[in-house]
């Protein structure tokens, strides 16, 4: 390995004392000196992020070196007085667990140039047990203070730290933390970065009138504002927060990224910091061997060939804003208002959702990172026959609404919702964010209100999927990946959901024929199992491709074709336990069909990186043929 090219040797291991709330002057040159030293490398190592393509979230961890450069020497001058765990509760922020983990001796530094790489062990969210020095997994944003109370609990002589964010705070289980929080009395010290920025906006703008600090003293917190950037006053209420008994929220207002030119303020400091911006930082700081590092790297890429596929790829996540705007540019303004509203969660730049605010700002709410409300907000849109809410978000965050979807589903509601980043490919975020458990979606009883579930295999279905449902009533979701797909053709060489091609809700479609037995696959798999099923035929074993995009309705006549063929093999990268293969094989039985089954799924944690999650899981095209061969005893 290439020896870590920023000195984190001269990091200073002060001492501070809670009970004196003002820093000597050697106490604040140690202070600013570790500060300076932990963002520069912050700056370096989440760009090598940018570098390789994985990306990386500098802001957020670079914004808070501050606080926790202040929380390490209280720790470690009064270790028995606190919980020494950098609990964060933004977890995207994982670049502080990692420089923490360094800076106490449990990762090697020349580790963290391997941030978010496959197989390196340092995913985009911490993980307990996966890299060496971290001390808790934090999840989804906003899912950590409720937790830390639970620690606050178990410890009530300690006072606990809870690194949070303005955009963490807007989830409703802080809400609910407080709550008990203040009832209990719990020692909990929230160190909040009020920086006035999400992914998509400025909170400022998209949710006038609130405010976190107003929100948290009416919660009946202790709250105590101030510059995080200025050193004193920080250190200041971070003291009085500890000697102040229950929970204590430490605001500190900033712009995103202060003092890193082309950054400071802007929304774009939420993700990783660009190597050309980084460069010139690290160039302005006197890190020359640093930026010189971030130069050489060079991006893996996958070099694979899929058979059976086109070479053009394009992101359905995007695409499904494309088509939302081509339909819904055929109705008059006034109809679009009337009939259609589309509630966001801070992601519509991930879901596509931006192009329809681009088109239609008429109909779209910008809204906080509320995604239960949000849900429900567009499905009471949808409560009148011939109106319809659009919802979007995350496939991870799927399993938070569950309860909200039921309600829709009671209130005969209207909804079309899509969520991206379904499946694991390109989730360098790793496992926390995998969109698993997609299929709780369809949680009704068979007698409900309309459920269904579509994962489209390529742009074009995906156009065509949404040509087809769009004014359906019911609930309709729509998966995608975050990675790009290729079109996928027929045995013509010609795009297979081209041309006249109408999508039909509920029924399955012969991708190949094969005498051998069926694959059947969905979304970004089908391309991949594509590619097996060709290779596959090379080697003279005949089998056949079943798409199945609408992934909870049977299709009956498909059923019986490759129920009486020897094999059937599910593959798909949702959930082992709870994916479509866990209920085919049961499809199957149900109708007297009994050929060689099995599924191939996501079933551990993930690797990091991107394209690398699939071999790692065995959903790979080499996965699929291996399976396929074994259960064909060949």
């Amino acid at each position: 390995m290439s020896k870590f090219p920023i000195d984190l040797g001269a990091y200073q291991r002060i001492t501070l004392d809670p009970s004196i709330d003002t820093l000597t002057t050697e106490q604040r040159d140690s202070l600013k000196a570790n500060i300076q030293l932990c963002r520069d490398a912050i700056v370096f190592f989440t760009a090598t992020g940018a570098a390789r393509g994985v990306g990386g979230h500098t802001g957020g961890p670079y914004d808070t070196v501050p606080e926790v450069m202040i929380m390490d020497a209280l720790f470690r001058g009064s270790e028995e007085a606190f919980v020494p765990i950098f609990f964060d509760e933004a977890g995207h922020r994982v670049a502080t667990q990692y420089l923490m983990s360094t800076l106490n001796g449990d990762l090697p530094a020349e580790r963290l140039m391997e941030y978010r790489a496959a197989h390196s062990h340092l995913p985009g969210h911490p993980e307990l047990g996966f890299t060496p020095g971290v001390k808790f997994s934090s999840g989804r944003l906003g899912h950590m203070w409720p937790y830390v109370n639970g620690v606050a609990i178990a410890n009530p002589t300690k006072t606990l730290f809870c690194l949070g964010s303005d955009g963490s705070q807007q989830e409703g289980n802080d809400a609910e933390a407080a709550r008990l929080a203040v009832a209990q009395q719990l020692n909990v010290k929230l160190i909040i970065d009020d920086n006035n920025v999400t992914i998509a906006g400025h909170p400022s703008h998209y949710l006038p009138g609130c405010t976190t600090a107003k929100t948290l003293a009416g919660q009946g917190v202790t709250v105590l504002e101030g510059d995080g950037e200025d050193l004193d006053d920080l250190y200041k209420r971070i003291c009085i927060a500890v000697n102040t008994d229950g929970p204590v929220a430490v605001i500190n207002h900033r712009p995103m990224c202060p003092g890193i030119v082309g950054l400071e303020g802007s929304t774009h400091g939420h993700d990783v910091i660009s190597v050309k911006v980084a460069v010139e930082y690290l160039e302005s700081r006197g890190q020359q061997a640093a930026a010189d590092h971030l130069k050489e790297i060079k991006a893996p890429k996958n070099d694979a060939v899929f058979l059976g596929s086109s070479d053009k790829w394009d992101a359905n996540r995007n695409v499904f804003g494309d088509a939302a705007v081509e339909i819904m540019g055929r109705l008059s303004e006034a109809d679009r208002i009337e009939k259609i509203r589309v509630v966001d969660s801070d992601l519509e730049g991930s879901c596509g959702l931006f192009k329809i605010h681009a088109a239609f700002p008429e109909t779209f709410i910008s809204s906080g990172i509320m995604e239960r409300g949000n849900f429900s907000a567009a499905a009471g849109f949808g409560m009148e026959a011939g109106k319809q809410g659009i919802f979007g978000t995350f496939s991870a965050f799927l399993e938070m609404l569950l309860s909200e979807i039921t309600m829709a589903r009671l209130n005969n509601s209207n909804v079309l919702s899509h969520f991206s980043h379904a499946g694991i490919d390109d989730m360098a975020d790793n496992t926390c964010h995998f969109g698993l458990n997609n299929m709780f979606a369809d949680n009704g009883l068979s007698d409900g209100y309309a459920t269904n579930l579509y994962f489209p295999a390529d742009p074009l279905q995906m156009k065509a999927c949404l040509e087809t449902i769009f004014f359906n009533p019911g609930l309709r979701f729509v998966f995608s990946t975050r990675s790009k797909v290729p079109t996928i053709l027929n045995t013509d060489g010609e795009d297979y959901f081209g041309g006249d091609y109408k999508f039909v809700s509920g029924k399955d479609e012969v991708i190949r024929e094969g005498t051998h037995g069926y694959i059947v696959s969905f979304g970004e798999s089908l391309y991949r199992a594509l590619d097996a099923v060709e290779r596959l035929k090379l080697e003279g074993i005949d089998v056949g491709l079943i798409n199945k995009a609408t992934l909870n309705v049977i299709d009956e006549d498909m059923m019986i074709k490759i129920g009486n063929s020897p094999m059937v093999l599910v593959v798909e990268s949702f959930n082992r336990k709870s994916g479509l293969g866990s209920r085919f094989g049961s499809w199957l039985l149900e109708r007297g069909l009994t050929p060689k089954y099995a599924h191939l799924a996501t079933y551990k944690e993930g690797c990091g990186g991107l394209w690398e999650q699939f071999p790692h899981q065995g959903i790979d095209p080499a996965g699929i043929i291996a399976k396929t061969k074994e259960l064909l005893k060949l």
